[in-house]
Parts: structure tokens; sequence; C-alpha cells
């Protein structure tokens, strides 16, 4: 049977870490650690929906690992639990203040710590399921620009701090009010589903991401190509729009519906903001309309 939820215990006592793999191995995916220095280093390459902890371990407290965790944007929204022989009011509302979401005093219940856990694991499903609601585009159901500026964010301090290259496309459906004027919305809102489908399967062919940036403009991201790569990319973008052949009859450069691409390729420029990368990308889609080309590319 597969686990549901993968979980990291953290505690010196190696009796402590076994009783506790014992009480929740049969449902739950369990890892152990005896310190928190090593509880650290496995975050780094693993990803944990739980972690239970001890608060007394030498060198680096539970509180102190509970900090390190807060600080740190990919693991601030783990839900973590103190188990401590400790049954200080002071040092459980020490806990909780610093974000524990419960404090287990030992010796415990096992169908208590089952309990508690499998109730914090309902939380966090529902949080990450109102997360991932929250960046995605209603209509098109991929990413929305609220997750588009947090993934451009990511990528350009990324790609600035490893001058690795970065590339940003801006797609824009050509002639869509005329599209709805003649189809009308309904119409429209299908076109635009299938236009986001379409550029979304492409692009995550290359590990790309896609969003939507506006009403009828998609956004692409791509790291680490090169200006070739990004030119076959875009030929590829076109290709895929041009066989869904969506009727366009009032279009005057198009029978179907097409689409005009603007791209900002970076790969030795990182001076600025990931700002200045998007306004770079809109004034390229803008030359890409005024000139009538399919594809405007942008070097810096």
């Amino acid at each position: 049977m597969a686990k549901s939820a993968h979980i990291l215990i953290v505690d010196d006592d190696p009796l402590n870490r076994v009783v506790l793999e014992n009480t929740l191995a049969d449902e739950y995916t369990t890892s152990l650690c005896a310190t928190a220095e090593a509880a650290l280093d496995f975050l780094e390459s693993h990803t944990v929906d739980l972690i239970i902890s001890d608060i007394r371990m030498p060198s680096m407290s539970g509180y102190d690992l509970l900090e390190k965790l807060k600080e740190n944007q990919s693991t601030y929204s783990i839900p973590f639990i103190i188990i401590s022989a400790s049954n200080s009011y002071n040092d459980e509302a020490k806990g909780l203040e610093m974000g524990a979401m419960d404090y287990i005093t030992k010796p415990f219940s096992p169908v208590i710590v089952r309990a508690r856990v499998k109730n914090h694991l309902a939380i966090k499903q529902k949080n990450d399921l109102l997360e991932k609601l929250a960046a995605i585009d209603g209509l098109t159901e991929i990413p929305n620009r609220r997750l588009l500026d947090e993934t451009l964010l990511r990528s350009w301090q990324g790609s600035a701090q490893s001058n690795e290259s970065l590339s940003l496309f801006l797609v824009d459906i050509d002639y869509f009010k005329e599209f709805n004027d003649t189809y009308g919305y309904a119409a429209g809102d299908e076109c635009l589903i299938k236009i986001a489908q379409a550029l979304d399967e492409c692009s995550r062919k290359y590990d790309g991401f896609v969003a939507r940036y506006d009403g009828v403009r998609f956004a692409a991201l791509q790291k680490g190509k090169t200006n070739e790569q990004v030119t076959v990319l875009a030929k590829q973008m076109h290709d895929v729009i041009d066989a869904l052949k969506i009727p366009h009859k009032s279009s005057p450069i198009c029978a179907h519906v097409s689409i005009s691409i603007g791209i900002v390729h970076v790969a030795k420029d990182f001076s600025g903001s990931e700002q200045d990368v998007l306004r770079l990308a809109d004034d390229a889609l803008v030359k890409s309309h005024l000139q009538q080309e399919r594809v405007t590319i942008l070097n810096r």
C-alpha cells in the first residue's frame, strides 16, 4: 500500500526514534535523524510533509532547528511537532510562538501521536490545495500572473548567480478582439483554453514554465537554452497553435488563429531586475506586431 506522507523524525535518543518510527511506519514513509544538523542536511535534498522533533539535543536544539526552517521559504510551511520530556508551560509556549503546530510531552501515547499527525497532515493538505488554487488561472488552468511573477523572480536571481541563460517569451493571440466580435465570448474562452494547453504542453517538453500573463497574452520561461534553441522552441510554439486550426475569418493575416511572440534572451547582461526583462519582452512583442514578424528576439 502506498504511504500517504513523508515524516521526518529528529531525536538524539535512538529508542525514541525507533518508537516513533514504529508508531507511524505503517501509514507513512519515515526518515530518521539523530541531530538537528543532520535534519537540515537531509532537507536540502529531500521533501517531507511533517517534522517531529525533540527540543533538547546536543549542539543545535529543536528550537534552533525550528528557527532555521522558518527562515527558509522552501521549509517555512512544513508542519512541525515538538515531542519533549519537558512539561514546562514556558517551553510549550515558546515552541508554539516560534511556529510549531503542536507540543507533545514524553512519555507519549502512540494513539495520540497518530491522531495529531493525521490532523496536521489533513490541515497541510487543505492549505496546499488552497495555495495551488491561488496560483492557477481559473479559465485556462495553467499558472496565473502571481505565480509567473514569483517564478520569474526566482529564475532571474538563480540565473544571475549561476550565469545560466534565461529566456522570457511573451505570446499574444493575433486579432483576438476581432475573434471575439465574430465568434462570441464563449468561443473566445474556448480558444484561450486550447492555446494555453498547447503552449503549456509544448514548453514542458523543454522543462519550461508557461503562465497566463494577462487577458490574451501568455508568458513562458526557459533556462539554460542557447539562442538557437530558443528560436527552435518559438517555431514549435507557432506550429502547435497552427496545428489547432481554429478558424479566424476576421484575421487579416491568417485563415486560422495565430500568435506573435516577443522574446528576451539573457545570456550575459544580468544587470537590473526581472521586471526590466518583462518590459523588454513586451517591447519585443510590440516590435513583432509592428513589423508583422512571427517572432522577435532581443538579446542581452
